[in-house]
């Protein structure tokens, strides 16, 4: 079968990877003009670096991430609640935790997929989509009138998805969740000219602040060349738009009377890029197909969630890998529809699950002091006695072995089985 993938993303690269893998052909439409060196840091967890692993890609990764060895839970004025060990639980869940700069992982993506031969084309938006129901083709419409006809069109087109309006019939925008991320990538350099903070980058972690309606994250990526920096807080983005410049007079502001170390970590912002992005995610729909079976939908486009699990590039990269699998066993386009309703049934329930316990991570981590959050910061310093639910997801009992030792192809396998 012809596949098109509308959209070079995480999610779209690793659909590609596992349809190529499968066997079939592959277009990959990317909207921009060229797909660059954009983003910022991105936290990967097992189930994806499984993934990833699996696409062959280990070697060339391995030049490009940073391996976390620990993460740190703070209190926004300072002081520790709990530490965990990410060498040791990803020993247990069967992959590793992985640090990149999202570019990185990008382009590595890219380069698999044009080694496995997919076509790829930039300066590509799609607008609009049309089914052939004689010859059971699709064919999308770029805004420069190109067309493009395939067996199976994929919709990886992001949080602000076209595809995802063209398929329920309306425009359907994502949802604001009331936050905003400020993004920083400083240079290494300077975090390392500075002893107290230097440790941040030689003994690689990742730590958070928890406080009052906001938290802050941060971790280096590129070997330590760069230290990604995030804060989150309350939105102030305007109204019609996704993404603006921040200041670090505004940060300092906001975080007034925080822990000295992020408050010194500010102080090194000065003549650094500093963007503000808006936080949406999306409301679940019925379903993530065309009834025709030549549209699918994955990633952003379905689950955009908060990045309060760093989740998000994983369900879409799991996502990606499902859709390969199952176009594995199923490779004819009269099997589309049977094939699609598999990767929804297995998909839509996993994602909602994430994307819910995200909107729950926003309450447990922006509590105000007093009782709830008292409460909070005693369960995450029982360590690893801590109760199912326990704020720290990656520990938890129950729901860090679901999240975190999933393998997507197993699990397409099996549900395959079980239909047959």
């Amino acid at each position: 079968m012809k596949v098109v993938i509308v959209g070079a993303g995480l999610g779209g690269l690793s659909a590609a990877i596992s349809v190529l893998m499968a066997g079939h052909e592959v277009l990959l439409l990317e909207g921009a003009h060229e797909i660059s060196e954009v983003g910022a840091g991105l936290q990967i967890l097992p189930n994806a670096s499984r993934i990833l692993r699996s696409y062959g890609l280990e070697k060339q990764l391995s030049k490009h991430y940073s391996t976390p060895r620990i993460v740190k839970m703070n209190r926004w004025k300072g002081g520790n609640l709990t530490s965990f060990d990410f060498v040791k639980q990803g020993e247990k869940m069967g992959s590793p935790f992985w640090d990149f700069h999202r570019a990185d992982l990008q382009s590595c993506m890219l380069d698999r997929c044009k080694e496995l031969g997919a076509e790829i084309l930039c300066n590509s938006r799609v607008i609009g989509i049309q089914y052939d129901y004689v010859n059971m083709i699709a064919t999308v419409t770029t805004s420069e009138g190109v067309k493009h006809s395939g067996d199976l069109i994929i919709g990886a087109d992001g949080v602000n998805s076209k595809l995802r309006d063209l398929l329920v019939g309306h425009p359907d925008p994502p949802t604001p969740t009331g936050d905003l991320a400020y993004r920083v990538l400083l240079p290494g350099e300077k975090v390392l000219n500075d002893p107290e903070l230097s440790k941040l980058i030689t003994n690689p972690q990742v730590n958070y602040w928890l406080g009052p309606e906001c938290h802050c994250v941060n971790y280096p990526v590129k070997k330590g060349k760069f230290f990604n920096f995030v804060l989150l807080c309350p939105d102030t983005v305007p109204e019609g738009m996704s993404i603006c410049p921040g200041t670090v007079e505004e940060m300092k502001n906001i975080f007034v009377g925080w822990d000295e170390r992020l408050l010194k970590l500010m102080d090194l912002f000065e003549g650094t890029m500093i963007d503000k992005w808006k936080l949406c995610y999306r409301e679940g729909i019925d379903h993530w197909y065309h009834e025709s079976g030549m549209l699918a939908l994955l990633g952003d486009s379905v689950h955009a969630t908060l990045p309060y699990l760093a989740s998000g590039a994983g369900m879409a990269i799991e996502d990606g890998a499902v859709i390969g699998k199952l176009l594995e066993r199923f490779p004819d386009k009269s099997q589309l529809k049977k094939a699609l309703s598999i990767y929804e049934s297995k998909r839509k329930l996993r994602t909602e699950r994430i994307v819910q316990r995200g909107n729950q991570q926003q309450i447990l981590y922006h509590l105000q002091d007093g009782p709830e959050q008292q409460e909070r910061d005693r369960i995450l310093s029982m360590g690893e006695d801590a109760p199912a639910g326990e704020p720290l997801v990656w520990r938890d009992r129950e729901m860090a072995p679901w999240l975190l030792s999933y393998d997507a192809f197993a699990d397409a396998a099996a549900e395959i089985q079980s239909k047959i």
